[in-house]
């Protein structure tokens, strides 16, 4: 079923878990998602990224999502990742997304929050939630690239602020994560997380999840963490598995038969995310 992003949240928030949002490019990925939520009876997030929509258009994206959304067997959002500007994100709800995310993090504070109050303002009205984003998050997604030194964490006074005058629905934190691949391993600020949770007392998103060590996200999500977005982690097991058939099948011209063992894989990907992260049964 089709729901917005804060009917998922809100419920994750109250019982101390978090659910997964996975980026969407084409129909394996979305079919790989919706398999693995469902045999896990798990809520899910289904994300489009810059990169997502500028592969497959707008319309596709939309229409994939919401007709998986209409015939899963378990609560299912559609939501715009790092949405840039307040036309982009317009145009996302007139196509049907539940839930939006408007990153105004490249603003100093003030304009973030006039950004996000825009946004709001028309999203709230017709039922679509709203993610910001405070904090400057490291790494590259798609065409959206901070520098190391450019990174900055989270303030918690300046989160309670934000979260006061723009009435948001949840929060993305920088405290640690970094979008794309990991050269060491990510050292997370747990007490930023638990300060800032304490302070506002709504969803806190964590992006960046792909490669954090398990004991690190199951610590976060105890700390108030109730959305983690996972993409890198799914592509690396779909790409694998398309490499490891054709190295095994160089004749096979099927892309049926190359596509098929990819969502497989990236299904038990999405699963073993859904039970680490504590959404598994919460359907």
């Amino acid at each position: 079923m089709l729901v917005t992003g804060r009917e998922i949240l809100q419920d994750a928030h109250k019982n101390n878990y978090a659910v997964g949002a996975f980026n969407v490019n084409n129909m394996e990925i979305v079919q790989a998602i919706i398999e693995a939520a469902e045999e896990t009876n798990s809520p899910v997030i289904l994300q489009a990224s810059q990169g997502g929509l500028k592969y497959a258009g707008v319309e596709y994206i939309a229409e994939l999502g919401k007709l998986a959304a209409r015939n899963a067997k378990v609560p299912v959002a559609l939501h715009l990742d790092h949405g840039t500007d307040f036309d982009q994100v317009m145009l996302c709800i007139r196509h049907g997304f539940t839930s939006v995310m408007i990153d105004g993090s490249r603003f100093e504070l003030d304009g973030n929050i006039a950004i996000t109050k825009k946004v709001i303002e028309v999203a709230h009205v017709v039922g679509v939630s709203v993610e910001a984003e405070l904090g400057k998050i490291g790494g590259t997604e798609d065409h959206i690239t901070v520098e190391e030194k450019d990174a900055t964490f989270t303030d918690p006074k300046e989160a309670k602020r934000f979260v006061d005058e723009t009435n948001v629905d949840s929060l993305a934190i920088a405290v640690g994560t970094a979008h794309g691949l990991y050269k060491g391993e990510p050292k997370l600020d747990y007490d930023r997380i638990k300060t800032i949770k304490e302070l506002l007392d709504i969803p806190l998103v964590l992006h960046g999840s792909s490669g954090v060590p398990e004991e690190s996200i199951k610590k976060a999500v105890s700390l108030g963490i109730n959305k983690i977005n996972i993409d890198t982690d799914l592509r690396v097991a779909f790409s694998n598995a398309i490499k490891d058939f054709i190295k095994e099948n160089p004749d096979n011209i099927d892309p049926r038969k190359i596509l098929g063992p990819a969502k497989e894989a990236m299904k038990e990907a999405v699963a073993e995310k859904m039970r680490l992260f504590g959404s598994a049964g919460r359907a």
